[in-house]
């Protein structure tokens, strides 16, 4: 069988279910809600009084109303929170983040499923953890299988690395195909310009994680220095990179569906104080600003690639067979009808 005989426009696979970041922590303040569309689903966050980040769908269930956007004092802007609930700008209905109606304004007999304490609305499990809020997704609604991992440099308690600094990127093609490049070290000097493919030091796969480590060769004015570059995947959505050689670096790199084409690349860098101070301008800058430039670069070819079920293969490729069984776990076996 020859490459072409299954190809397929773009990428023929189901939206991978697990853990995603939708929003970093600091972009949402106590009382504040915002519409975000992911899963190829229209929904709602919040941040009750309490301080606790919610996801819930972002529709009434009263009259359909869109909870994510407000009218007069909250025009411009989403819906209001009173207390640990989010305020239908329609008629006032009141929903907390497990998506049970808890207030009323102008009802005298509740309906049924609101008296019993039904959740009427499809709320989602949150994780807030690294600077990020997580979301789990799943198409059939069902209970995480595992749960992410606290990267304790990303902490804000830890002061031996400096501030976050966040990029995004939009990406017209499944998160499979960005995922990859994790086992790809052969296209870094083709498509990166790299003067040597990175030396696969390991590639482990685990239940729910995948681990690997390249070893790099990277020209400096002080000539060549040997670095790693260690990779921490767990599930579709959530990866840890460190970059160590020159300037230590750590970048979280989170993906999220916004649907089975279409995904987001929030990443985080941190590098490591220098005698307790930040690391700025210079190296740490230029290291920053070369992974970014590596990012645009794939971007050009994932934008444009499409899948291919049985690729041709050398046995210079890296284990993409063994990525794809990995990360096909995550991957439903056809898109859950709502």
């Amino acid at each position: 069988m020859i490459a072409t005989d299954r190809r397929s426009p773009r990428v023929p696979l189901a939206m991978p279910f697990g853990w995603f970041q939708v929003l970093y922590s600091s972009e949402l303040a106590i009382g504040e809600a915002k519409p975000i569309t992911y899963f190829d689903r229209d929904l709602v966050i919040f941040r009750t009084e309490s301080g606790a980040a919610k996801v819930i769908d972002a529709y009434c269930a009263h009259m359909g109303a869109h909870l994510g956007y407000g009218i007069r004092e909250h025009a411009g802007s989403a819906a209001a929170v009173d207390g640990e609930n989010i305020v239908c700008p329609f008629h006032g209905w009141q929903f907390n983040g497990e998506g049970q109606c808890k207030h009323i304004p102008y009802a005298k007999n509740l309906p049924p499923r609101v008296a019993r304490g039904e959740k009427v609305i499809r709320s989602y499990e949150v994780r807030e953890i690294n600077q990020c809020i997580l979301v789990w997704y799943h198409p059939d609604d069902i209970a995480p299988t595992y749960e992410p991992p606290v990267v304790s440099e990303a902490t804000l308690e830890n002061d031996e690395w400096g501030e976050i600094k966040s990029f995004t990127w939009e990406i017209s093609t499944h998160m499979q195909e960005i995922g990859e490049n994790a086992v790809d070290a052969a296209h870094f000097h083709f498509v990166h310009g790299t003067n040597d493919i990175p030396d696969v030091q390991k590639q482990e796969f685990g239940e729910f994680t995948r681990h690997g480590l390249l070893k790099t060769r990277n020209e400096t004015p002080r000539g060549v220095i040997e670095g790693f570059i260690e990779n921490f995947s767990t599930g579709p959505g959530l990866s840890v990179i460190k970059f160590s050689g020159i300037c230590d670096t750590i970048l979280l790199a989170n993906l999220t569906p916004v649907h089975s084409e279409h995904a987001r690349a929030m990443y985080a860098f941190m590098q490591k104080k220098v005698d307790g101070k930040t690391v700025s301008g210079g190296i740490g800058d230029a290291i920053i600003a070369n992974i970014c430039s590596q990012m645009e670069e794939d971007i050009i070819i994932w934008n444009r690639k499409i899948y291919y079920e049985r690729p041709l293969l050398c046995d210079g490729d890296g284990p993409f067979a063994k990525f794809r069984k990995w990360y096909g776990q995550f991957i439903p076996p056809s898109p859950a009808q709502d």
